[in-house]
């Protein structure tokens, strides 16, 4: 079968491309940047470089296809061009034309659980969105996942980078309106049974995680799994509205918008445990929400340099080494090997309870705790007999990676290098580095330097050195594109690794 599946680059699309294609089928993937996310794919996903509310793009988009996926859809607007009536309504018309147009028998709604009772505009619009559906002309189904989360979503991500970075985190509303949330691999198995079961046919699914929570509960579980418990700051009523505003005008991410104050007002969850289709209908076994969160933890995205804010900044630390008693290969290797012993103090590598501690490998997320930020995160993006490079992951203070270096210097010497290609990741950030921030890394990345020359059994002479560079232009470009390049790499790796059933560095729970 060959499926069309709309939006197939975000939390749940990926999840959804990674069902199908297990299942045997052909993924043609819309969205705007599609031949990008098709690169992330081994095989089996065929770009169409198209946007919803364009409707000449997709143009084509549905021809030899058996089945439509519709997922597109957006939670929050940013006027003129992404607002609710022009993507989740309009856009939806024209998906709907194009499947029509090209003769597809099958077409799949994503929608929204209480669409069909939701007050709040995103809900309304998710509820057109059905209507339209619902006047195709050949097969269609309706599905309503509650609150779906995965590595990168919009809430319960976002509230896991606040509970590990921040010393207080806001309480929306009281915090113990309930909901259940559902794991997005959860939702990618159920849509693409959805997709292949002809008998679900006139039907409107609603889907939900198996347990309800709340913010509260929320952050009582992610205290439990990575040991830190931030003041919480309640934001009742009118006050959470307005904050809610403010915050998206000033730039700062709250883990939820406007639209969301309202939806969990009027209860996200599902009352009759019968009427939840994931299992029942769907049969999908649920993941219990303690493993979904344990998950969690080590699966969040790279933050790419184009993502921060302020001048791109390229330090160096290095010291040559006269007489050492290991050879480059053999040094770098000491890295892998005892990373979590010769990292300076002030990085402490054991911030969260059963964070790894084994030797380095491609792939695998390291935790630890900075001075004055809390707990982050960086992956090692990548792993040679002389490099290792760490990307940082959503909620570090910089968007950019560490790359360490070995190199032999003739015969009896060596250079130990360390650079540091990154931006602030938040205007917020930005400020803190400039007050304290580069000052720390510069004292960190020094003492690690100085850390590896003993290791090696040399000595320098000249200390360590360092150099400090802004850059610009070309320069910054080649390395935006480079570290975009190993954020691509390691979710193709992922994805074959997925595919083939493996378990993926940093998704496997923690013991």
């Amino acid at each position: 079968m060959r499926v069309l599946v709309t939006g197939g680059s975000g939390v749940v699309g990926e999840a959804v491309v990674k069902a199908l294609l297990r299942r045997g089928h052909a993924v043609r993937l819309l969205a705007r940047h599609a031949d990008e996310e098709a690169r992330t794919w081994p095989e089996g996903v065929e770009p169409h470089a198209g946007d919803v509310t364009q409707p000449e793009t997709l143009r084509g988009a549905g021809d030899g296809c058996d089945a439509v996926l519709h997922l597109v859809g957006i939670v929050d607007e940013s006027p003129p061009h992404a607002t609710f009536e022009r993507v989740n309504v309009e856009g939806t018309q024209h998906v709907v034309d194009e499947a029509a147009r090209a003769g597809v028998p099958h077409l799949v709604y994503v929608s929204s659980l209480g669409a069909e009772r939701g007050a709040s505009p995103y809900h309304r619009s998710k509820h057109a969105g059905e209507q339209i559906a619902r006047r195709f002309g050949g097969r269609w189904v309706v599905v309503r996942p509650g609150n779906v989360y995965g590595p990168g979503d919009e809430v319960v991500s976002l509230l896991l980078r606040m509970v590990r970075t921040l010393p207080a985190v806001p309480v929306i509303a009281g915090g113990d309106q309930p909901f259940q949330p559902v794991w997005a691999d959860d939702v990618g198995e159920a849509l693409a049974e959805a997709v292949e079961r002809e008998d679900l046919a006139g039907q409107t699914l609603d889907v939900a995680g198996p347990e309800r929570t709340s913010m509260h509960d929320l952050l009582d579980r992610f205290a439990r799994l990575t040991g830190r418990e931030p003041l919480r700051v309640p934001l009742p009523g009118p006050i959470a509205s307005l904050g809610v505003k403010v915050a998206g005008a000033l730039g700062v991410s709250l883990p939820i918008n406007e639209s969301q104050l309202t939806m969990l007002a009027e209860g996200n969850v599902i009352d009759d445990p019968a009427r939840n289709a994931l299992q029942h209908a769907l049969r999908v076994t649920p993941t219990p929400l303690d493993d979904g969160l344990r998950r969690l933890l080590d699966a969040l995205p790279e933050q790419l340099p184009d993502e921060g804010v302020g001048a791109l900044r390229r330090r160096r630390f290095w010291a040559d080494v006269q007489h050492p008693r290991t050879t480059p290969e053999q040094l770098l290797d000491r890295l892998c090997r005892r990373f979590h012993e010769v990292t300076p103090s002030q990085m402490d590598l054991k911030a969260e309870p059963g964070t790894p501690t084994a030797v380095l490998a491609e792939g695998q997320t390291v935790t630890m705790a900075l001075p004055l930020r809390g707990t982050v995160q960086v992956r090692v993006a990548e792993l040679d007999a002389h490099m290792l490079t760490l990307q940082t992951i959503e909620g570090h203070p910089l968007a950019g990676a560490v790359r360490f270096a070995v190199r032999a210097q003739g015969p009896d010497a060596l250079r130990f290098e360390v650079e540091v290609l990154d931006r602030a990741a938040s205007a917020f950030d930005w400020m803190a580095m400039a007050a304290l921030g580069s000052r720390l890394q510069r004292a960190t990345w020094r003492e690690m330097v100085e850390a590896m020359v003993e290791e090696s059994g040399g000595t320098a002479p000249d200390g360590v050195q360092e150099e400090d560079a802004t850059l610009e232009g070309d320069d910054a470009a080649r390395v935006e594109e480079w570290l975009r390049a190993l954020a691509e790499a390691r979710r193709r790796a992922d994805h074959e690794a997925q595919l083939a059933g493996a378990e993926v560095h940093g998704e496997g729970p923690r013991g």
